[in-house]
């Protein structure tokens, strides 16, 4: 599909015949379209700009959330693990009890 310019129509030159167009009737109509031609260009372009700008949002708002998600798996890692030792921890106080409490004393000891 070819895409005129505003240029190209207002320099179309259209021969003239005997019992052809009226120039003026023609010209006057070519202008109508000249100007409906660039609005709709440049709505073109504004919808242009305003998808890119958009687009630029949704980049930031995307990374930006991929930041906080990142963050919030890191600090629940680390609540998870700090968990884990403090149950292993208790875990062992209860299996081997009183071994441990004699282990540490006489490690004091020394």
């Amino acid at each position: 599909m070819r895409t005129l310019t505003q240029r190209e129509i207002v320099d179309k030159d259209f021969n003239n015949k005997l019992r052809g167009y009226d120039p003026v009737e023609v010209d006057e109509f070519l202008d109508l379209i000249i100007q409906d031609y660039k609005s709709f260009q440049d709505e073109i372009d504004e919808l242009k700009a305003d998808n890119d700008r958009l687009i630029n949002e949704l980049d930031e708002t995307s990374k930006q959330s991929d930041f906080r998600a990142q963050s919030q798996n890191a600090s629940q890692s680390t609540v998870t693990n700090f968990d884990i030792l403090k149950r292993l921890s208790n875990l062992e106080r209860q299996v081997f009890g009183s071994k441990l409490d004699e282990a540490g004393s006489e490690q004091e000891e020394y």
